[in-house]
């Protein structure tokens, strides 16, 4: 039936009931891997609930590329949702750098009265941080290239720059991984372990998350699906990796260069 209005009402979806019951799972499976030392409901949850967002995700690109229900007014919607989620997160990493600055700025004599505490030998800013910061900040640069490019319907152009933007994002992930492979400290290392592995692994699932938003984009790109007036996906996606990237600018600011 046709709709004469600009709402945007869907038709009844199970993928959102679904996804909040294996969201609410995955804190118990994270109790039970701790109580019981065994990881395969959470692998399992996880695998699960990869599979309905995928799922969710699909019936989003439907609606916008094949069903044409995202209006001008439902797009303006949608904007003002990811912008409101993109300042959630924001405050999500405020907490952490409360907690950091909390305890760097008075430490107690628990740790030695000094920051970093009596023992940790902080991580040297100028190694993997400092290519790792080049990369994310070359990454902002390369998917605003490819957004430009896509505004000016330069589809190579768009289709090499956010290939190139996947690539750093996956050796972002990549160095990470070795720095935390090689780290000197611990996650139970006082409260300087606790606060940098919390806070950069936080940072770190947030980059693996808009590397696969990046990703979809690229193939939806591929596909045809996104033309030079109507690619809102992509556009969120861009929003998030800026995000991704400014956070990150903070976290070598205070984590690694200030501690070091």
């Amino acid at each position: 039936m046709s709709q004469f209005h600009f709402f945007h009402i869907i038709s009844p979806s199970p993928w959102p009931l679904i996804v909040g019951i294996f969201a609410m799972n995955s804190l118990a499976s994270v109790i039970f891997m701790i109580m019981n030392h065994n990881n395969f409901i959470l692998l399992l949850n996880t695998l699960l609930l990869m599979i309905t967002v995928t799922s969710w995700w699909k019936d989003i690109s439907k609606e916008s590329s094949f069903q044409g229900y995202h209006s001008t007014q439902v797009m303006s919607g949608l904007r003002a949702g990811m912008l409101l989620f993109i300042i959630s997160e924001i405050l999500f990493f405020v907490s952490f750098f409360w907690m950091f600055f909390h305890s760097s700025l008075a430490p107690t004599m628990e740790i030695g009265n000094i920051w970093p505490p009596l023992g940790i030998q902080a991580m040297n800013p100028f190694q993997i941080p400092l290519l790792n910061t080049v990369i994310l900040l070359s990454s902002g640069i390369t998917v605003t290239w490819a957004h430009h490019s896509m505004m000016k319907n330069k589809m190579k152009m768009t289709h090499n720059s956010l290939l190139l933007t996947i690539i750093l994002g996956v050796y972002f992930t990549i160095l990470q991984g070795w720095e935390y492979w090689d780290a000197s400290f611990t996650f139970s290392d006082s409260i300087f372990g606790s606060s940098f592995f919390i806070a950069t692994g936080f940072h770190g699932l947030h980059v693996i998350i808009g590397t696969i938003f990046l990703w979809v984009s690229f193939e939806r790109f591929k596909s045809g699906l996104l033309s030079q007036t109507h690619h809102l996906g992509f556009e969120m996606s861009i929003w998030y990796w800026h995000f991704v990237d400014v956070v990150w600018l903070f976290l070598y600011s205070f984590l690694y260069w200030w501690s070091y």
